[in-house]
């Protein structure tokens, strides 16, 4: 009988001894972190020439056509295999290659990951553009994420990484305000954005911002803290000067779009909402295109006409930037959830 209340009572300690390792290991990142810059380019920016930026959010190459998600209402949490994330690795790096942008901003890209099977996703696609400086920030590092209990999504490692052509003078990662109550937050993101400063030959900077934003907070609460430091932020930088743009995932139907456009036989989902109104600030516009959806639903596989689209990564750029172009790459979200999106552009 001792034997047995002894089993049972370490069985029962089991949740306590789990939880207790997850708050010791918990990520705390500081409000400003500054981040290292590799493969720098000793390549300034020249007022009037032509540049570009793309924003994609690579779903830690785990997200293909065939995925579905257990947060939006699928089962699965992982990558289905490791061959599968690689492919889907590969065919990413050499979309991105091909552009031949000048500058890169990318979201949830793992670098050591049960979910993608422990694959540095980072450190191949620096492979791939040897041409660019490259900078990384965390906003996923879990020990480990216990759902869905039949397959858990596991130790996640994962962040955000922007590629330059140009000369990078600072990477710095800048905490986003708010969180999920306790526990529950133990286990999310730390949402953040990262700055890239980048010198100009008139004496200001491009301010490049790679941003992703909450998702499934319950009514918009967290974003609606983040959107105001992120406001308050930019506008602080224009006010001296310096041209800014924003770029990145944004999880709310972006200004100027309307998913309405695109078939569907899939009810608006839960955490998809509308850009608030008075979020744009005075001498900034948006570039986004409203014909190429660049994000699907993760309820189940991917199957066009089917699954829930919309727009909800761009750009927002200053006033002092003309956009030539922007436009929707339709990938078929054949590797990814998302669609990248392409910003053409000249500081004036």
């Amino acid at each position: 009988m001792k034997r047995i209340l002894l089993f049972i009572g370490f069985l029962l300690s089991l949740p306590f001894l789990f939880l207790g390792y997850v708050m010791l290991t918990d990520y705390r990142p500081a409000a400003v972190t500054a981040l290292a810059v590799s493969n720098n380019q000793n390549i300034p920016i020249k007022k009037g020439e032509p540049l570009s930026a793309l924003t994609f959010n690579i779903g830690y190459c785990g997200l293909d056509e065939n995925q579905d998600f257990f947060v939006d209402g699928g089962s699965m949490s992982r990558s289905r295999s490791k061959e599968q994330t690689r492919i889907n690795l590969q065919k990413i790096a050499s979309f991105i290659a091909r552009q031949n942008s000048s500058f890169i901003l990318l979201q949830e890209v793992d670098v050591n990951s049960s979910r993608s099977y422990n694959i540095n996703q980072f450190a191949a696609l620096e492979e791939k553009l040897p041409d660019y400086g490259s900078t990384f920030g965390l906003n996923y590092k879990v020990a480990w994420v216990p759902v869905p209990l039949t397959r858990p999504m596991g130790s996640v490692t994962s962040g955000l990484a922007t590629f330059s052509r140009k000369k990078i003078t600072s990477g710095t990662r800048y905490q986003y305000p708010g969180h999920e109550k306790w526990p529950k937050q133990l286990f999310e993101l730390d949402r953040c954005f990262i700055e890239t400063r980048l010198p100009v030959e008139d004496g200001h900077e491009l301010i490049l911002i790679n941003s992703h934003l909450s998702a499934f907070d319950e009514g918009g609460r967290i974003r609606k803290e983040q959107l105001k430091f992120l406001k308050e932020y930019i506008v602080n930088e224009f006010g001296r000067g310096n041209y800014i743009i924003v770029g990145g995932d944004w999880n709310h139907v972006l200004p100027g779009t309307g998913p309405d456009k695109f078939e569907t036989t899939e009810k608006r989902p839960f955490w998809l909402q509308d850009l608030p109104d008075d979020f744009t600030p005075n001498g900034f516009n948006w570039a986004v295109d409203p014909s190429i959806p660049s994000v699907r639903t993760v309820a189940s596989p991917y199957r066009k006409g089917m699954n829930f689209t919309a727009v909800i990564d761009g750009f927002l750029v200053s006033n002092n930037i003309k956009v030539t172009k922007v436009f929707g790459q339709d990938l078929g979200f054949a590797n990814s959830d998302h669609n990248p999106v392409i910003c053409q552009f000249i500081l004036q």
